[in-house]
């Protein structure tokens, strides 16, 4: 049978940062047994704690939320989410695999594959061919999902069953997810997002007001359309909450990491500088590099995204680039 049909009563997460702390806190008061997996010591602090006191200070685990960094163990759940960063995900379902073979994985890592450039479906599908495959994502901060504000994301999946099966599992009295069968484009939204937000953050940083960051916003919501489009996405999904939601939300609002880093490298800081003061994983920063070698093996025309990888990566002033911005060719909407 496969594993999509059967009900849900444990679920293993992987990956102990903000997000999959919240996501596991969420799912164990929804009555889930979870397992959180991550590195020995950080397991050992939140064992010992009962809270994570670095990322989600003052917000307690559920009784039924179990920190473990015995990956075997977590894995044998009937339910695997995988909450890693972009740069972990392939060696992770690399360890996966040589402990069991899955018929269902979905995952809510916002990022493109390091190797590939493409979403990190491509990189599952080879390492668990036939599987189902879902992704959750949407506009969310860990803190709010932990402290059980409202929030609705998307759980987009190979299988339409495995959507609605998520959904289900997802599903608390303050949080809901919306099924969909756009994986890609649901990816795709939640990976570029981060780049867009490093440039809200930069031009806000810069003082150029909020028309600046509208006109950002905007554009920006084009570039990724176009980007998803060209991978056979779907252009509505963009319109949505893995789309238009995630990146309003990311660009808008200091609880974003991505957003910080833009606001750093406007007051001159260095990439380095910047992420020892969020003291996070930046997604943003290897999703630029990404996201533009992709568009441009794709012939996909992505003005911000280049500007922000010359940024994060040439070492070009944010100021000049804003500039080059302004001064393209003038062309209609």
């Amino acid at each position: 049978m496969n594993q999509s049909t059967e009900a849900v009563t444990s679920i293993g997460i992987l990956g102990a940062g903000s997000w999959g702390t919240a996501l596991a806190i969420l799912l164990a008061r929804n009555g889930l047994e979870v397992r959180l997996w991550g590195l020995e010591r950080e397991i050992r602090r939140l064992a010992e704690d009962r809270e994570n006191r670095q990322f989600l200070p003052g917000i307690p685990f559920p009784e039924k939320l179990t920190p473990d960094a015995n990956l075997a163990r977590a894995v044998e759940c009937d339910e695997i989410l995988v909450v890693v960063p972009s740069q972990a995900f392939h060696e992770v379902l690399l360890k996966i695999a040589a402990i069991r073979p899955l018929q269902s994985l979905c995952w809510a890592t916002k990022g493109l594959d390091p190797n590939t450039r493409h979403p990190l479906s491509t990189d599952a599908e080879t390492i668990f061919p036939g599987a189902d495959l879902a992704v959750i994502s949407g506009p969310t901060f860990a803190v709010e999902v932990a402290e059980g504000l409202p929030t609705a994301v998307t759980a987009a999946s190979t299988s339409q069953h495995y959507s609605e099966r998520l959904a289900g599992v997802l599903k608390g009295e303050t949080f809901r997810a919306y099924t969909s069968t756009d994986i890609i484009g649901v990816q795709l939204g939640g990976a570029v997002k981060n780049v867009m937000a490093i440039a809200a953050g930069i031009s806000d940083g810069l003082g150029f007001g909020a028309n600046a960051r509208a006109a950002l916003i905007t554009r920006g919501l084009a570039e990724i359309t176009r980007l998803g489009v060209a991978l056979g996405a779907h252009p509505e999904t963009f319109m949505g909450l893995a789309g238009l939601g995630d990146l309003t939300l990311t660009c808008t609002d200091n609880k974003s990491r991505n957003r910080r880093m833009g606001l750093a490298l406007a007051e001159g800081l260095t990439i380095e500088e910047a992420r020892a003061r969020i003291q996070q994983e930046v997604e943003g920063v290897h999703a630029a590099k990404e996201t533009f070698f992709l568009a441009s093996e794709l012939n996909v025309e992505m003005p911000i995204t280049t500007e922000v990888y010359r940024i994060l990566h040439e070492g070009l002033d944010p100021h000049i680039a804003v500039r080059e911005l302004l001064h393209r060719r003038q062309r209609a909407e």
